[in-house]
């Protein structure tokens, strides 16, 4: 499990192709510093699993095709930034909120509206997720816990403080970006419990 808050901004610096899947090789001295073989580590929002953790502060990790289809590290090149976050520690503090590391979609940047301390960026959002949502409520965007400030069926809107522009990849991520969308759990979790969505 994940909060959402970003450790460190890493550096993608191999990526192997494989015939169903890639070996990503990934530079954060941060996220690495305590990590072993089989620890966690969300990649943009995609929890992987550490393969090896390298003597220059990178750690590999294997995603499979399934994975590479279904979120943006399918197009992600060598040279790109990449949001980096442990796995959260049982009596650490809930930053965000509660963040799995299980991509639910993708979406793309429509546009960023600036202001003097914060911008708006609005991201086309699949209609299948729409109903999961809401104004205010939360959501997580390649790794980032943001809180939705506008909403409708095609797109959602986030507004970003100066600290989330400089430290995360969204602060840069330019119209037409892909990013990696994960609702929130709880309300996938109510939509079961009250019989299932209508289709």
């Amino acid at each position: 499990m994940f909060t959402g808050i970003v450790e460190e901004l890493g550096v993608l610096v191999d990526k192997q192709e494989l015939t169903d899947a890639a070996r990503l090789t990934i530079r954060g001295p941060v996220v690495t510093a305590d990590a072993g073989h089989g620890d966690s580590i969300a990649v943009n929002g995609v929890c992987l699993t550490v393969v090896d953790v390298l003597p220059d502060g990178a750690f590999t990790a294997d995603v499979m095709g399934e994975t590479l289809n279904r979120s943006s590290l399918g197009v992600v090149g060598v040279g790109s930034q990449v949001n980096l976050e442990r796995a959260a520690a049982v009596n650490s503090r809930l930053g965000g909120h509660i963040v799995q590391g299980h991509v639910d979609g993708t979406g793309e940047v429509v546009s960023r509206t600036p202001s003097e301390h914060w911008e708006v960026v609005r991201i086309a959002l699949p209609r299948e997720l729409s109903r999961y949502v809401v104004e205010k409520g939360s959501i997580t965007v390649d790794g980032i816990s943001l809180t939705v400030s506008a909403v409708s069926d095609e797109w959602f809107e986030v507004s970003l403080i100066p600290t989330t522009r400089e430290l995360t990849t969204l602060g840069t991520a330019a119209v037409g970006t892909r990013v990696n969308l994960e609702v929130d759990i709880i309300a996938k979790y109510v939509e079961r419990l009250m019989g299932g969505a209508a289709q």
